[in-house]
């Protein structure tokens, strides 16, 4: 019967691969009596201790960042969307001022449109050359022009019945098309809108 000699030497003793290993856990040197610093367990390994976290599982830092970043990103879309909402409040705001004015001078317009006839007919009867009456006219016209109160008609122009109301109509070899021959009563207008529609004679061309 042979003897089984793995692990061990001639003379049955542990070969020096299986000699026993003993670790000297004593916190004070016997040879110096200083104390040992304690030995770092991981100071045998060839990578950083992050490097311990799980396979796809980011560092702390980094998920924080990415947080940040997140609550950043939703707070500016708020500001932006508030600033939206502020932007449109202010247009409305302004345009419904507009609307507002524009709705009072046409209303001051249309009360004053009897005393502006009386001025235009007392002008047309020369009433008003010298008088201390004319200063009084002028300025009122003024003062509806600064708010784009404006009398319009003329004789010659082209009848529109978007502006001109024709109270009388001719035939006339001298025209080409429906022409106002004569203003009844001037028309008013404040920017773009009808006021009162000038009254007028209007000439057609003949047949």
């Amino acid at each position: 019967m042979s003897d089984d000699t793995t692990g061990t030497s001639g003379s049955g003793t542990p070969g020096p691969e299986e000699a026993p290993r003993f670790t000297d856990k004593r916190r004070l040197d016997p040879e110096t009596g200083e104390l040992r610093e304690p030995a770092d367990p991981l100071a045998h390994l060839d990578f950083e201790p992050e490097a311990l976290t799980e396979v796809g599982e980011e560092p702390a830092e980094d998920s924080a960042l990415a947080l940040a970043e997140t609550l950043a990103a939703e707070r500016l879309e708020d500001l932006l969307r508030l600033q939206a909402e502020y932007v449109n409040y202010r247009k409305r705001v302004d345009r419904d001022r507009s609307v507002a004015r524009d709705q009072t001078v046409v209303q001051i317009a249309e009360a004053l449109i009897p005393v502006l006839d009386d001025i235009a007919l007392a002008r047309q009867h020369g009433e008003l050359a010298g008088g201390p009456f004319a200063s009084i006219a002028e300025k009122l016209e003024q003062v509806l022009s600064r708010f784009e109160v404006q009398r319009y008609g003329e004789v010659g122009e082209m009848f529109d019945p978007n502006v001109h109301e024709a109270l009388m109509h001719q035939h006339s070899s001298e025209v080409t098309g429906p022409t106002v021959v004569q203003v009844l009563q001037d028309g008013y207008k404040v920017g773009d809108r009808i006021v009162r529609a000038a009254r007028v004679a209007v000439a057609d061309p003949d047949a």
